[in-house]
């Protein structure tokens, strides 16, 4: 079943579908990592129904971003969704393997890449029964040096990648960048709570960019009262639900 969402009071809506893998909020907040100018040509690697695209663009209309992803259901909604929101000459997708961009798009097409990739290798905990949550949660179809080396393909020399994973995979994540020639500039992790301890790492890496990484604050996504934090609230542009 089909489900329609505003971003925010008058923004883009957006779709999923319960037979797909839901929108959650890693996406949310790795559309807060990227500082887009604008004009960029965004590549979403994955996009599935095409929601950190519609972000992105909700936070910088003047982007072109295209989303390619393994599944035609998803893709089938994410170009609804760009129609719903008179984005299509703006927001483009392809049913496509990342696997097999060389023989879609001659190599440093774009400016920026960003990617909510699968978190676990296939050996890893349960499985999920179908195949497009597996394909989602699971490295099935693709593993992370699979979308690293898209990415490096993809991207122009001083382009970036935009990532968010797990911070158990942190060494994996590190070294699949940096072995496709793609340096890691900036990881900020992502707590629930202040003092916890990460559940998420929000990573940037530039093709061709010199050793340096900066370790952000953390964002914290909860108060001590248990209320989303200010910056959250921003990130799901809840401040503007409150202007009159």
């Amino acid at each position: 079943m089909e489900h329609w969402e505003a971003l925010c009071p008058g923004g883009y809506r957006f779709v999923y579908d319960d037979a797909l893998f839901r929108p959650g909020t890693d996406t949310f907040l790795l559309s807060s990592l990227p500082r887009p100018k604008p004009g960029l040509r965004v590549m979403d690697l994955g996009c599935g129904t095409g929601l950190l695209g519609l972000l992105l663009l909700q936070r910088q209309p003047d982007l072109s971003v295209t989303g390619i992803d393994i599944q035609s259901t998803a893709i089938r909604l994410a170009e609804k969704a760009a129609a719903e929101n008179g984005l299509a000459d703006r927001l483009t997708f392809h049913t496509a393997d990342l696997r097999t961009v060389k023989s879609l798009f001659p190599t440093g097409s774009f400016d920026l890449a960003v990617c909510n990739p699968p978190y676990y290798p296939p050996a890893s905990g349960a499985m999920a029964d179908d195949s497009a949550r597996r394909t989602a949660r699971s490295e099935v179809d693709c593993t992370l040096e699979d979308t690293c080396r898209a990415a490096s393909y993809l991207l122009r020399w001083g382009g970036s990648f935009c990532l968010v994973h797990k911070p158990e995979r942190l060494t994996d994540l590190l070294c699949a960048l940096r072995g496709n020639g793609l340096e890691p500039k900036r990881l900020r992790f992502v707590c629930k709570t202040a003092g916890s301890a990460p559940s998420l790492v929000l990573a940037e890496a530039r093709r061709g960019g010199k050793p340096s990484l900066a370790v952000e604050e953390s964002l914290i996504l909860q108060a001590a009262d248990g209320s989303p934090t200010a910056e959250v609230d921003a990130i799901y542009f809840r401040q503007q639900e409150e202007t009159p």
